[in-house]
């Protein structure tokens, strides 16, 4: 095992060398307009053995299982913070592209590896099923605080979230295809509706179970609810696999129907569910980095090969597949042409390119550098051109207002209250009136609002405006009275009015 070369000394510095590392390219990813994989994966490479010669790790099946925890991770934080309502107006193209998508998108580009290579019919799909997912984590990363439209950007995530499945079912089931003899293409038409049926139920019910759980255990410290929600995500993927079903289907359900809950601790739950996905995968991403050798990677004939079917990939399959999956469907060319651009190949064709491997196949290392290089030509011509091609499409819509601050609180689990944040738009009911003029609950007390990056000190004088951001603390049982005050939307005549009053 890889973890045997080291003392635990020694691992504890290398995971923190690692780790810091990852945080610092993390910081650049932007700056630079590098998709942070790419950065993460050359971390990887510095320090395996042909870079400082710090780590040599080359166990397949180790990097499979980092790979798939770091997976069942992402997708739940992606899950978490995706809005079922934005969702929902995409769920048919969406879960078209998830399905009908990837197969067409497989078949193309194992089509291309047959007539390139020395490889049976089974062979070349199985390369195409590989690759034939766009990413969660690729996606998500992409996107976020990038202004592309909301539609777009729902699409893409949606998609992402909700393709892993389709992908792992056309890998696992070609790889028993080329292993075992009594193997029947037709006995796995079933087997797809069984696994995705399954998904969908356990997801839906075991997401359900979580957000219960959540709202009505009292721990004694709000930091055990974050844990609490990770350990649902880890049960969900086992139970569901286990049960024969599609567990990252499973997880991306479970979280979409826990991030659109109501839910206690809902600010903590998110912000550590996005630094343990960061965290996860800058892990996965280095550990595939050290699996990799350049030597292998880089050579002429992986890199011509692998231009050639990036090309296949990028310009043909995806862009066919989009227009196919997505006829009659309300996009314009446009928008299509876009989506199709935006597929990234990220972290599981590099991880599904590992179960070959695991499984001894013939030509497997080979297959799995190709994938290697397809994915890191994906990330790197289409994932740092993303803004720029949307920006020539005019699809860029309004900038993100993210809040980079926050209110830390000690733990009030014995206390039963809570610290709301709310943002306040044109349309809100409570904008323009000064708290004192707002009817909230008596158990509810404003203790700050960030307008402009600024802590405003609230008191009864204090006009609230659209863009704010309340930090309302409450009692738990008064929380649903102080959501439907806070959501009550103005009239339109009203609105019309405080747009002139703004203009003026």
């Amino acid at each position: 095992m890889f973890f045997d070369a080291f003392g635990t000394d020694s691992f504890l510095l290398l995971t923190a060398l690692l780790l810091f590392s990852g945080v610092l390219v993390a910081k650049f990813s932007s700056r630079w307009g590098i998709p942070a994989l790419i950065l993460f994966i050359m971390v990887g490479m510095a320090f395996g053995s042909e870079g400082l010669g710090i780590v040599y790790f080359s166990d397949a099946g180790t990097a499979q299982v980092i790979g798939v925890f770091a997976l069942v991770i992402i997708l739940f934080e992606g899950g978490l913070h995706t809005k079922w309502g934005t969702v929902r107006s995409v769920a048919v193209p969406s879960l078209s592209l998830a399905t009908f998508g990837v197969l067409i998108t497989s078949l193309i580009v194992g089509l291309a590896a047959y007539l390139l290579f020395e490889l049976s019919w089974l062979e070349s799909f199985l390369f195409g099923a590989i690759v034939g997912s766009t990413d969660a984590a690729a996606v998500f990363a992409a996107l976020k605080e990038r202004n592309i439209k909301a539609k777009m950007g729902a699409t893409l995530e949606a998609e992402s979230g909700t393709n892993d499945p389709m992908a792992v079912f056309l890998t696992l089931s070609l790889i028993e295809l080329i292993t075992a003899e009594q193997a029947s293409f037709w006995m796995l038409i079933p087997t797809f509706f069984l696994q995705m049926g399954l998904g969908l139920i356990i997801g839906l019910a075991l997401g359900k179970l979580a957000s219960l759980s959540i709202n009505r255990i009292k721990l004694d410290s709000s930091a055990l609810y974050p844990i609490f929600s990770v350990a649902f995500a880890l049960a969900t993927y086992s139970i569901t696999a286990f049960s024969g079903g599609s567990g990252f289907l499973g997880v991306y359900v479970a979280a979409l129907v826990i991030g659109n809950s109501e839910l206690t601790y809902r600010y903590s739950i998110f912000q550590f569910n996005e630094g343990f996905a960061w965290m996860a995968q800058i892990l996965m991403f280095v550990i595939l980095g050290l699996y990799v050798f350049p030597s292998e990677l880089f050579t002429a004939s992986i890199m011509v090969n692998g231009i050639l079917l990036s090309i296949v990939l990028i310009l043909i399959a995806r862009p066919i597949a989009v227009f196919l999956s997505m006829i009659k469907m309300n996009y314009s060319t446009k928008e299509k042409l876009f989506i199709s651009w935006a597929g990234l190949r990220g972290a599981v064709p590099i991880v599904l390119a590992t179960f070959p491997i695991v499984e001894g196949l013939q030509n497997s290392q080979a297959l799995f550098n190709l994938v290697f290089f397809v994915v890191l030509t994906s990330a790197l011509v289409q994932g740092s051109t993303i803004s720029l091609v949307a920006k020539k499409m005019n699809l860029v819509g309004p900038k993100k207002d993210i809040p980079h601050h926050s209110i830390e609180l000690i733990s009030m689990g014995k206390a039963k209250a809570e610290m709301i944040q709310y943002q306040t738009n044109a349309e809100s009911a409570v904008v323009g009136k000064k708290l004192h003029e707002v009817s909230f609950p008596n158990r509810a007390n404003i203790s700050a609002i960030i307008r402009n990056n600024e802590v405003i000190t609230p008191y009864g004088e204090t006009e609230i405006k659209a863009g704010d951001f309340l930090y309302i603390l409450v009692e738990e049982k008064y929380k649903q009275q102080l959501k439907k005050t806070l959501e009550q939307r103005v009239q339109k005549s009203e609105q019309l009015m405080k747009e002139k009053d703004a203009s003026s």
